[in-house]
């Protein structure tokens, strides 16, 4: 009995650091801050403020997004993924009710937005090699059928 309490508790501490393993691997969790000198949106203008946080949840990646709009509004956005590229449910995106995540590498991955069911965005993200700036570069249409081609900075906190 004692030696088959020993390898379960070995298993579960094996399966819980092999899995935070994996999920520290991906260089964008953290709390990004945008830095709106740097970044370029069109149709414009950007964002007053705008800070996005990916947390590390037993259910996959939590991104959180929360700021200012250029019209002095707030905004806030979430989402859980495991970054696999399937539609999950996004709330308090206006151009989007789904994200499709899927990662790419360590430092980068791709994300499909849909409203409706129809593609609006495509998201590229990457993040800079000494790990301190993820840009994000966005192409598509936004719901009122303007063409979107914006690159967003932002900075690690």
């Amino acid at each position: 009995m004692r030696k088959s309490l020993l390898v379960a508790l070995a298993v579960c501490v094996v399966a819980l650091f092999s899995g935070s393993v994996a999920l520290a691997a991906d260089n964008w969790l953290g709390t990004w801050k945008l830095n709106v000198e740097k970044s370029k949106a069109s149709p414009g203008p950007a964002p007053k403020s705008l800070t996005l946080k990916f947390e590390a949840t037993k259910d996959g990646t939590r991104f959180t997004s929360d700021g200012v709009s250029a019209d002095g509004k707030p905004m806030h956005g979430t989402y859980t993924s495991k970054f696999d590229g399937k539609d999950v449910p996004w709330e308090g995106n206006p151009e989007a009710d789904t994200a499709a995540p899927k990662k790419i590498d360590d430092s980068s991955y791709e994300n499909v937005w849909k409203k409706g069911g129809k593609v609006t965005i495509t998201a590229k993200a990457v993040v800079s090699k000494d790990g301190k700036t993820l840009t994000i570069s966005q192409t598509g249409k936004n719901v009122k059928g303007e063409a979107v081609n914006a690159n967003m900075v932002f900075e690690k906190q």
